[in-house]
Parts: structure tokens; C-alpha cells; sequence
């Protein structure tokens, strides 16, 4: 491990925040920004429905697939290097997607912007070398809930962009910001003290992408394909057969992409299930519930709300999402991460099944995204800083980096599996029926419940004995010199 420098020659950690907050700013934007006006872009770039798709299952794979690659380049050649490199490609890729005039190089596009789910991992590796100790859960709290809160912001923004301008500045305002946080990063962000040592094993990761890549494909294309359909069957079984050969493979390599042993620590595998049963609840609804207030009056449901409407119905997820997760560190400081986790699945369930139950006035869809906020935004706090204190410092970009790729996948997940539920049943004017909305929102509550009891499997943080008064953590943050939790090894 290489020593920090100085700290007079190291820039303040709350000018390294602002940079690293307005690089996942922009990588959150371009999560959602697409999804309210993917039929336009559809139409302009002359695509079919199911063709179009693939603008956000190529976005989807390739962040699944560079999320922890990214991570782990960090972990050995430099957090600050590879933030820079990685808001870089974002912004080659939003400039490709800006002018792209045809589907495959939107696709292509799209692609290169996935190597921005790095910025997530590096942020939050990068907080914990740089930031005082006792701000290490508060500021990963924030860039983790930045995540959502820019999703949600990205589905509100979307309609006025596209009534104002055109669709391309849905990607020329992520490239802007972007290219000024790469330009910051490289000027205001120290580099890492904390180095660890080894390679990046290329089987590993070719197996981790060729199984991603199967499953998330399946799961995507299921709606059009049949879920018994030889194709999906036959993906997943292949999907299922190269992550066995990718668990072989990173327990025997000598430079492990992913540590199976971190993997199988309590700490670790426990907030990862909550993710992604977290994961499935919000990219779910953030892509069915403006279709479901978009519907018109013949559908016999919804609110015929434009796209700028539809957004507004979000705003209320988005605010409650951003205030919770400044309060997010007192909290967890008071109560306990865990107990953070719990919490806030359940009251993400309460909103969920209020969509369900409860969407015959526009209030009600207002109050439930609200609560829905609340939830989701003090489960991603807790969760990203209980993930970072469970491990030590060099580990930090490789498990935060998967536990959010893991919601990513989850989002993949829910989403087709909404779409399933949702068009299962069609009104003879073609619409999906309302019972179709109600029982898939009824399924996402009820897995935002399941991530509830999840979270009660969190083990509790114990900090160890120190042997000096320096290195002894912060009796409020739970975080341990080492980074990891006593008694979770063996797990």
C-alpha cells in the first residue's frame, strides 16, 4: 500500500465530493432519461418497438458487465485515474448518441456510456480514502441515493428536454456535465493512497460478461419471446452453466476479479439480496408507473398525463429520496444501518402497494411515489455504507462496484418480469388491463416486503479492539480500522 500525501497538498474532501456527486449526477441521468420518450426516439431513428428496446438493454448490459471491471482497475491502478477515464467514456458515448442517426450506432452508444457504471465504485472507494472518518457513511450515503434521486430526475426532466429542444439534448446535457466533472476530476480529485496489488484475469471477466450477458438478454426479451420459449429457456440454462464456470474460475485465479470468500461474508451477501430485491421494486416502477398514468381515458384507467405530467408524478420520489438521504448518516449513526435497511423496505413497500390499490386520483399516485422515496432512498443510504464498512479499503471499489451492478440486474429483473404480468391480460382495444397494473404493483410490495425480512440477516456492525487511539473508528460510524466486521470472516 502506497502512502497518502500530505494532507496540505490533497484537496479538501468537500470539493473531491462535489466533483464526485456531479459525475454520478450525470451517469444517474442517462439511467432514465431515455425511458419516458423511448418510443420517440423509436420512431426517429425508424426502429420497431422491440427493436428500440435494446437502446436500454445494451445500456444495461454493458454496466453490468464494466460495473465491477471498473471497480477493480481502481482498486490497482488508481481510483483517480480510472473516475477520470470513466467519466470520459460517458462523455464519448452521450456525444456518439447525440448525433446518432441510426439505431445500431445508438446501440454502439450506448454501450460505451455503460462503462459509466464505474463512477459508482470509484466515488465510493474514493470517499473512504480521502474523507475523515467520521464522514465516510453520510457522503456514500448521498452518492448512493444520487443513484435513484438522478433516475427519478431524469424520468421529470425528460418531457420538458424533449418539448423544449429535441430528443438529442437528452444526451448532449449529460455529455456536458460529464466532460466538466472529468475536467474537475482531474484537477480538484487526489489520487488513491490505497492500492492493492495483482491483474486484471481476463477469464473471469469473460465469463462474468458471457453469463450477464445471457441473462439479462433472456429476461429483457421474455415479454416478446415467451417465457417458455426455447430461446429465453435455453439462455438462462446457459446463463446459469458460465456463472458456475465463473465462480470456478474466480476461486482459482490468483488475481480474482471478485473475491468469492468477501462474496460469501454475511455482511456482504445479505445487503447484496436486499439490493437486488430493492433493485426490482424501483426500475420497475420508474418504468411502469409513467406508462400506467399515460394511459388515455378509452383504457379505462390512468390519467392521460403527457410525458412532462407523467414525470411530475415522480417528483414527489425524487424529492423525498434527496432529503432522506441527507438525513441518512444521523440516522444510521442513531439507529443502526440495519435497522435503516429495514425500515425503509418497509415503508417502500407501503407506497408500492398503494399504487397498487390506490391509483384512482392523481394525490394518491403523489403520495405513493413520495413514500416511495422515503423507502427506497434510506435503503440505499444504509446499504452502500454498511457494504463499504464490511470490507477492507482496497476491496471497496470491487464489492460496492457489485453491489450495484447486483440492483442493476435487479432492475433487469423486474422490469420483465412487470412486463409479463402487465401484459398478460389486453382489453379488446389493445390496452393492458388495469388488473395487470394492480397485480404487478401488488408483486413488487410484496418483494419490497421480502427485502424487508432480508435485511433482518444483516449482521449487526461491531467495530474491533484498537491497539492505538488513531486508528480506533468513530464510536457513531460502526466502521472499522481494517474495514471489516468482527466475526462476518467465516460466515
Amino acid at each position: 500500500m502506497s502512502s497518502a500525501s500530505p494532507a496540505s497538498s490533497r484537496a479538501h474532501y468537500q470539493v473531491t465530493f462535489a466533483v464526485l456527486a456531479l459525475g454520478v449526477a450525470a451517469y444517474a441521468l442517462l439511467q432514465s432519461l431515455v425511458t419516458p420518450v423511448l418510443a420517440t426516439v423509436g420512431a426517429e431513428l425508424h426502429a420497431s418497438q422491440s427493436s428500440v428496446t435494446w437502446v436500454m438493454t445494451a445500456y444495461l448490459l454493458s454496466a453490468s458487465i464494466f460495473t465491477p471491471i471498473m471497480g477493480r482497475l481502481g482498486d490497482m491502478i488508481g481510483k483517480e485515474k480510472v473516475f477520470v477515464a470513466t467519466l470520459g467514456a460517458l462523455a464519448v458515448g452521450s456525444l456518439l448518441a447525440a448525433l446518432a442517426g441510426s439505431l445500431p450506432l445508438m446501440i454502439v452508444a450506448r454501450v460505451i456510456q455503460g462503462v459509466g457504471g464505474g463512477v459508482l465504485p470509484l466515488s465510493f472507494g474514493i470517499i473512504r480514502d480521502e474523507f475523515p472518518r467520521e464522514k465516510v457513511t453520510g457522503a456514500v450515503g448521498i452518492i448512493a441515493s444520487l443513484t435513484a434521486v438522478g433516475a427519478g430526475l431524469g424520468i421529470v426532466l425528460a418531457g420538458p428536454i424533449v418539448s423544449s429542444l429535441n430528443w438529442h439534448w437528452l444526451f448532449w446535457i449529460p455529455m456536458v456535465l460529464t466532460a466538466i466533472a472529468a475536467v474537475a476530476a482531474l484537477l480538484f480529485v487526489p489520487e488513491s493512497p490505497v492500492r492493492s496489488e495483482g491483474r486484471i484475469s481476463w477469464l473471469p471477466a469473460l465469463l462474468l460478461s458471457a453469463w450477464l450477458v445471457c441473462f439479462l438478454v433472456a429476461l429483457s426479451e421474455a415479454p416478446d419471446w415467451g417465457w417458455g420459449s426455447f430461446k429465453v429457456i435455453g439462455l438462462l440454462v446457459l446463463a446459469v452453466v458460465l456463472a458456475a464456470l465463473w465462480v470456478v474460475a474466480e476461486q482459482r485465479s490468483a488475481a480474482p476479479l471478485i473475491d468469492m470468500a468477501m462474496m460469501r461474508q454475511k455482511a456482504v451477501w445479505t445487503n447484496n439480496l436486499v439490493a437486488l430485491l430493492v433493485g426490482v421494486g424501483m426500475y420497475a416502477t420508474f418504468a411502469f408507473l409513467p406508462e400506467f398514468v399515460q394511459s388515455p381515458a378509452q383504457a379505462g384507467y390512468g390519467f392521460e398525463a403527457s410525458i412532462t405530467h407523467s414525470g411530475l408524478m415522480l417528483l414527489p420520489n425524487t424529492v423525498t429520496m434527496f432529503v432522506i438521504s441527507i438525513l441518512a448518516g444521523g440516522l444510521a449513526a442513531r439507529f443502526g444501518g440495519k435497522a435503516l435497511v429495514v425500515a425503509g423496505c418497509a415503508v417502500a413497500s407501503v407506497g408500492l402497494f398503494i399504487i397498487a390499490f390506490a391509483h384512482g386520483q392523481q394525490w394518491e399516485i403523489y403520495v405513493a411515489t413520495g413514500v416511495l422515496g422515503i423507502g427506497i432512498g434510506a435503503a440505499f443510504s444504509a446499504m452502500s455504507g454498511l457494504i463499504v464498512a464490511a470490507v477492507p479499503p482496497e476491496q471497496t471499489g470491487v464489492a460496492s462496484g457489485m453491489n450495484a451492478n447486483i440492483r442493476t440486474i435487479g432492475g433487469s429483473i423486474g422490469s420483465a418480469l412487470m412486463a409479463s404480468v402487465v401484459t398478460s391480460h389486453v382489453t379488446a382495444s389493445g390496452f393492458p388491463k388495469e388488473s395487470g397494473y394492480t397485480a404487478g404493483f401488488a408483486m413488487l410490495a410484496v418483494g419490497m416486503v421480502i427485502a424487508a425480512f432480508a435485511g433482518l440477516l444483516i449482521p449487526a456492525l461491531r467495530t474491533r479492539p484498537s491497539t492505538s487511539d488513531h486508528d480506533a473508528p468513530h464510536p457513531e460510524m460502526g466502521l472499522v480500522a481494517a474495514g471489516t466486521l468482527v466475526g462476518d470472516e467465516s460466515e
